[in-house]
């Protein structure tokens, strides 16, 4: 996956002229905060060299993730249609990209950022293109949030590790009675990041939502420590991405956890992908979350017919296709 052309475009005018060598510096000291989920009471991006550094090296992960997320969110409620966006801890505006790209019928965007920096990114990137009417508002995810509506699609994308655990219950169901439609919670695909998915989509079935995915039901998640539940992204890596990153490889793989909670129930249930697919001479074998709650390791053969050919081309994340 690529950033839009757009995004893409203002991100190298945003940081034009910029050193290369403060760009590295800068990536590295982030990079170490996300891998390390620092919480000292700083934001990870609080000052101009963090958020360049996020456009330079982390802009195209994060944003590859939340848009692959809106793509399983698209697939699982075709007739949602969102209006209205608010995104709590937006930084520069990523899931106002992603979202405006996986529907075209937003038309306004509430923007909830605490750092003046990210804020004045973001509204500089969202100013030379076309996106949705954008308002950007100071605001914490763990304070009190400017005075907002309730709205059809509410998100939440990589913040919650930067929350102590006992405000992240707080946060969600604040957000989910702000959900006139449907919210969506992304964050890294670790160990740690499940175990915050798992928090929220306690919270938020108990407040009465309905999940969309990735899980296909509401029943508790069937996988255990050491295992968990994630998904990968590949992102294409922009010529800056590789040398802010001093990286010779032209991608790299971002692994992601996710939570789509709606008003409304699915009209559709169907296994999710747990793992990549194993392939072997005329078979392929799954690791499945189903719909009855369960977690299932199937094997699919040509024996199948058409289910098999269909299933070939499924990657890790998708969704299994009904049978004829």
């Amino acid at each position: 996956m690529e950033l839009p052309s757009p995004l893409r475009q203002a991100v190298d005018r945003f940081l034009e002229g910029i050193p290369l060598d403060e760009l590295r510096s800068a990536s590295e000291r982030l990079t170490r905060r996300y891998r390390s989920e620092t919480r000292d009471g700083r934001q990870h991006l609080d000052d101009v060299a963090a958020v360049r550094a996020y456009l330079a090296a982390r802009l195209p992960a994060t944003y590859a993730a939340v848009r692959a997320c809106m793509d399983h969110v698209a697939e699982a409620a075709p007739d949602f249609e969102p209006k209205s966006l608010l995104d709590i801890g937006a930084g520069p505006g990523t899931v106002l990209w992603a979202a405006a790209d996986c529907w075209d019928g937003i038309e306004t965007a509430t923007m909830i950022e605490a750092s003046a920096a990210v804020r004045g990114a973001g509204q500089a990137l969202a100013a030379e293109t076309a996106l949705p009417a954008s308002a950007w508002l100071a605001g914490d995810a763990t304070g009190p949030l400017p005075p907002v509506e309730a709205t059809d699609l509410v998100t939440l994308s990589y913040v919650l590790d930067e929350l102590q655990p006992a405000a992240i219950g707080p946060l969600v169901e604040r957000l989910w009675a702000l959900t006139s439609g449907l919210l969506l919670i992304v964050e890294p695909g670790t160990p740690a990041g499940w175990s915050r998915i798992l928090a929220a989509r306690d919270r938020v079935i108990a407040a009465g939502a309905h999940i969309l995915a990735p899980c296909p039901h509401e029943k508790p998640c069937p996988l255990a420590a050491p295992d968990w539940c994630h998904f990968s992204r590949r992102v294409a890596r922009t010529r800056l991405h590789r040398l802010t990153k001093s990286a010779d490889v032209p991608w790299e793989d971002e692994k992601f956890i996710y939570l789509a909670a709606s008003r409304l129930p699915a009209t559709a249930r169907a296994p999710r992908i747990l793992a990549p697919p194993r392939a072997g001479k005329g078979r392929i074998g799954l690791k499945l979350c189903l719909p009855s709650g369960a977690a299932s390791e199937e094997t699919f053969s040509k024996r199948d017919g058409e289910l098999f050919r269909r299933i070939r081309r499924l990657d890790w994340g998708d969704r299994l296709p009904a049978e004829d």
